[in-house]
């Protein structure tokens, strides 16, 4: 008769901290063998699924501080620059350019986006009245970028960039194409004209 037609109910216990089974009573080489199979296979897993070193956070609803601290960036920009002190403004929307983009990221992709295109376009406004047309043209495209629709001053700042650096193709281009999202919006239709008497102009 061989061992195959006996059953033995053999007690096994397990680790509380490693989780590893081991038998309580006497065992053959074979139920060892097996029972190291399993231990070998469950800290595979574990290794695999949830490193220690690289278990993410758990995800978090939006950050209320830092929101209130972009707002709050924002606006001390806009009170600068209503005060003609364009250079102090331009640092207030770098801060919260750099507060916005820097929010974690399972924060909404989308909050992002509202932050930096109102900002960027701001920073925009701020270059122009200091003459710095590459600046300014740079952030118009970054704020149109996060947000084609409904940004119209933004796509109004890079045509008229464009236009003060003598880019005047891409400027028509840029303004064309700020219509397709904008529709006939009036200062827009009143740029592509100039850019259009410019161009005829000087026979570009």
């Amino acid at each position: 008769m061989s061992d195959q037609d006996h059953f033995h109910l053999l007690p096994l216990t397990i680790d509380p901290k490693s989780k590893s089974i081991s038998s309580l009573g006497p065992s053959s080489r074979a139920l060892e063998a097996e029972l190291a199979a399993l231990n070998n296979l469950h800290r595979t897993i574990l290794t695999q699924i949830e490193p220690p070193h690289i278990v993410p956070p758990p995800p978090m609803p939006v950050n209320p501080k830092r929101s209130a601290n972009v707002s709050k960036l924002r606006e001390s920009g806009n009170n600068e620059y209503r005060k003609g002190r364009h250079a102090e403004a331009i640092k207030f929307y770098t801060l919260g350019l750099q507060m916005a983009l820097t929010r974690a990221p399972w924060e909404p992709s989308q909050l992002v986006r509202e932050e930096v295109h109102a900002l960027y376009s701001n920073r925009a406004q701020a270059h122009m009245q200091l003459g710095n047309w590459p600046e300014a043209a740079v952030d118009a495209e970054a704020s149109v970028a996060a947000k084609s629709q409904g940004n119209a001053k933004a796509w109004f700042r890079r045509g008229k960039c464009l236009l003060e650096m003598g880019r005047l193709q891409e400027a028509k281009g840029a303004v064309a194409k700020a219509l397709e999202f904008e529709g006939e919006e009036k200062e827009l239709a009143e740029l592509l004209k100039e850019i259009e008497g410019r161009i005829a102009k000087e026979g570009n």
